[in-house]
C-alpha cells in the first residue's frame, strides 16, 4: 500500500529527486549528504557500487546521459518510522530502467541506503 505524503515519505522522495539533479550528482559534498555511509547500488548496467565508488563515477560524469532524468510511476511506501521504499521508472537518452531506493533517516537526514536499477524496454513494461 502507497502510503500518503508523510513527512518521511516527503523527505525521501525530495532525496531521490535531488540525486537526479546534475548540481547535486557533481558534487561529493552534496552526494554525501544524501547517500549513507553503508551504501549499496546494484546498477542497471549490472555494476556493483558502493558509497565511494558510486560518488567517484558520479563527479567524474561517468553515468549516461544528458539531464534531465524523466521520471514516472514513483510510489513511496513507508516501512517503518525510520525507512522509507520508493519505487519508480526512469528514462535518459533512451535507457529505460524501474528503480527501487530505501531511504533511511540517520543523525544527519534522510539517507539513501540501498538503491537498484533493472533496464526494462517500453513493449515490456
Amino acid at each position: 500500500m502507497t502510503d500518503p505524503r508523510t513527512p518521511a515519505v516527503q523527505a525521501a522522495l525530495d532525496g531521490e529527486l535531488r540525486l537526479l539533479e546534475p548540481d547535486v550528482r557533481s558534487s561529493p559534498e552534496l552526494l554525501g549528504e544524501l547517500l549513507h555511509p553503508g551504501f549499496r547500488e546494484f546498477g542497471a548496467s549490472g555494476r556493483y557500487w558502493d558509497r565511494t565508488s558510486i560518488i567517484e563515477s558520479l563527479v567524474a560524469g561517468e553515468d549516461p546521459g544528458p539531464r534531465p532524468v524523466v521520471v514516472s510511476r514513483m510510489e513511496a511506501v513507508q516501512l517503518a518510522p525510520d525507512v522509507v521504499h520508493l519505487t519508480f521508472d526512469t528514462e535518459n537518452n533512451g535507457r529505460r530502467a524501474h528503480r527501487s531506493s530505501l531511504w533511511r533517516r540517520t543523525d544527519n537526514g534522510w539517507q539513501m541506503y540501498f538503491h537498484q536499477g533493472t533496464p526494462f524496454s517500453p513493449e515490456r513494461a
